[in-house]
């Protein structure tokens, strides 16, 4: 019995090793499952891995070409800073030839009619209010009241302005539809219609033909302010645009002192010759028509408004006389380029600019300067502002041919002066001696009565208060506005700008009489407060436009004009670092693509002997895979 049941044990105990490993084997086969799972995780890891490290190994390759885009993007920027500035030393190196200096002259006709219309009022006062009584008399016969005659003689001479802010505002609209040459030569019919006009007024017995040719006269003479500092600018070399344009302010001068000298009564301050030192005007009229016509149109209008570069070369290579004008060509197209979105830019559209005001600001606030300085009180009724302060009415009239004298000599004075010292500095210095010295009149003034040698004080004060302005304030805000602004938004710009100087001027001229008698003595205290308003704009707000060309100008405006680059000559070049200017220049000048070629890792120029050299193209921008780097 007990060896059965051994066998019976035994038998069990290889069952269960049985079923024992029959679990196990269960046990192993799922862990081999398990393990063949995570087996082909790994590999799916691995392929994963695999395909990163490729994608790493893109980025890697595409940040090395990147970083070779950049080094070439860096030799470009180089190079175009170099190419720029030989071209800006070329154009620096232009002279003044006598064909330029015949254009130049036959230009400022225009401004001398403006100088001599503005002056010739002055003198004849007197007699043209006698001629208003007698006229006024035969027709109605009774006598008119001296107020009533005053108030005409200011309209005679407050109209002139009127016409100057019609003649002003069209001037932008008749310089791009004529061409500031063809505008000129249209606008002397006016001149001459207006100088007949006045020229008959006593043979007509009629004020209100004198009122209506002081009128027309005005029209000429704003058209003339608008159109002859766009030309001259535009025909200037660059280093002698800043004196060139002074040359606007002395044919003003000159015209002021030849009505002046032409308006004593040794010669036309008569009542029979006063007709005829009005209708003088029409010689300058007269003159220009014949001068003109052989001057070239401007080469900037002929480039950039007409797209007709072989005329604009043509008019270049007679007032440069050179056949060199590739440094003149690529400036002009630099500034086309850097313009294309503004070409056609309105009034309205400029005032709405936002990068196109603040120098349109600037321009208004140096034409305002100009006029509510108090020099058109000055130069309107002088004579009698010398008479007021204790002179004979002889000894006015001398001195009010001093204030001419000076103005003229002053002006020649600040022609050297304005590309060598800077507009800005000129004008900081011309309004605030302007400043000093009409509180020196306003003292001369209240003490005269009491000390007798004081109305001399008076004289002396009155005509340094015209040096001063003769220094800055005469010449400079005709030529800042024009050199404020690129070819596309100038006419516009200058048409409002001369809109403003004319009413200002108006508003000088039909006002001071009545500021007269009401403030007496203390009547220069206003434009002395606006004077000192003035200074502080320009010391804050008006940036140094020597030695500058139109695009560097409109860069410096996009770039911010802080404090410390206002008075600088080169601004961009002396405070903005040499890639971020070049980097500037690279967004306003689309190069041409023939004279540098970039290969990969190299570069190398070529220049052809008979070709202007030209900035290299740009290149393509870095280019970044989708991969989120």
């Amino acid at each position: 019995m007990s060896m059965n049941l051994s066998a019976k044990l035994d038998e069990l105990q290889r069952g269960d090793r049985q079923l024992e490993t029959t679990v196990a084997l269960c046990e192993i086969r799922t862990q081999l499952q398990e393990l063949t799972k995570s087996v082909e995780s790994c590999q799916s890891e691995v392929t994963e891995v695999k395909r990163d490290m490729i994608t790493i190994k893109q980025e890697l390759d595409t940040v090395q070409q990147v970083k070779e885009e950049i080094e070439e993007l860096r030799e470009y920027v180089n190079r175009l800073e170099e190419h720029s500035h030989r071209r800006k030393l070329r154009l620096l190196e232009q002279g003044l030839t006598l064909f330029l200096s015949y254009a130049i002259l036959a230009a400022v006709l225009g401004m001398l009619q403006f100088g001599y219309n503005t002056g010739v009022i002055n003198a004849p006062e007197v007699n043209i209010e006698n001629f208003m009584k007698d006229v006024y008399k035969d027709r109605y016969g009774e006598d008119i009241s001296d107020d009533s005659v005053k108030t005409l003689y200011s309209v005679a001479v407050s109209i002139f302005a009127i016409g100057g802010m019609v003649g002003g505002f069209s001037g932008g609209t008749i310089a791009n539809r004529f061409g500031r040459k063809g505008g000129l030569l249209l606008n002397n019919v006016l001149g001459i219609v207006g100088a007949c006009l006045m020229g008959f007024t006593k043979l007509a017995e009629s004020y209100e033909m004198l009122f209506f040719g002081r009128f027309i006269i005005g029209v000429n003479c704003g058209l003339n302010t608008s159109l002859v500092p766009m030309y001259i600018s535009e025909i200037a070399p660059l280093n002698l645009r800043g004196g060139l344009g002074t040359v606007n302010q002395l044919a003003v001068t000159v015209g002021l002192l030849v009505s002046q000298v032409l308006g004593i009564e040794q010669i036309l301050g008569t009542n029979e010759g006063w007709p005829v030192l009005l209708g003088l005007a029409i010689c300058p009229a007269i003159l220009q028509l014949l001068l003109l016509p052989v001057c070239p149109e401007s080469p900037r209008y002929l480039l950039i408004t007409k797209q007709w570069e072989e005329e604009a070369r043509k008019a270049l290579r007679r007032l440069r006389a050179s056949n060199q004008v590739e440094e003149d060509i690529e400036e002009m197209r630099a500034e086309e380029r850097a313009q294309q979105a503004e070409s056609t830019i309105s009034m309205t559209e400029l005032i709405c600019s936002p990068t196109l005001r603040a120098p349109l600001v600037i321009g208004v606030v140096m034409q305002l300067s100009q006029q509510l300085s108090g020099i058109n009180a000055v130069f309107y009724y002088s004579t009698n502002l010398f008479t007021s302060s204790g002179l004979t009415d002889e000894s006015a009239k001398f001195a009010t041919i001093g204030i001419g004298a000076i103005m003229v000599c002053m002006t020649l004075v600040s022609i050297p002066l304005m590309d060598r010292t800077g507009r800005r500095t000129l004008h900081l210095y011309g309004l605030g001696g302007m400043f000093i010295f009409s509180i020196f009149i306003t003292i001369s003034f209240l003490i005269k009565e009491m000390i007798d040698w004081m109305s001399y004080i008076s004289v002396v004060s009155t005509l340094c208060f015209v040096v001063f302005f003769a220094v800055g304030p005469g010449s400079i805000p005709w030529m800042i506005t024009a050199e404020l602004f690129s070819q596309g938004p100038r006419p516009a710009a200058m048409s409002i700008a001369v809109l403003v100087n004319w009413m200002a001027n108006f508003l000088v001229g039909i006002g001071f009489p009545s500021m007269k008698s009401s403030l007496e003595n203390y009547t220069f205290l206003p434009f002395s407060a606006f004077l000192a308003i003035f200074w502080i704009f320009t010391y804050k707000k008006v940036p140094e436009t020597k030695n500058k060309t139109f695009e560097e100008i409109l860069a410096l405006f996009r770039h911010g004009n802080d404090r410390s680059m206002l008075n600088c000559v080169n601004a961009l070049e002396g405070h903005i670092p040499p890639a971020e200017s070049a980097a500037l220049m690279v967004a306003e000048e689309k190069p041409h693509p023939d004279s540098f070629v970039f290969a990969a890792g190299s570069e190398r120029s070529s220049v052809a002997p008979a070709q202007p050299e030209r900035p290299p193209p740009p290149l393509p921008p870095p280019r970044f895979p989708n991969s989120g780097v």
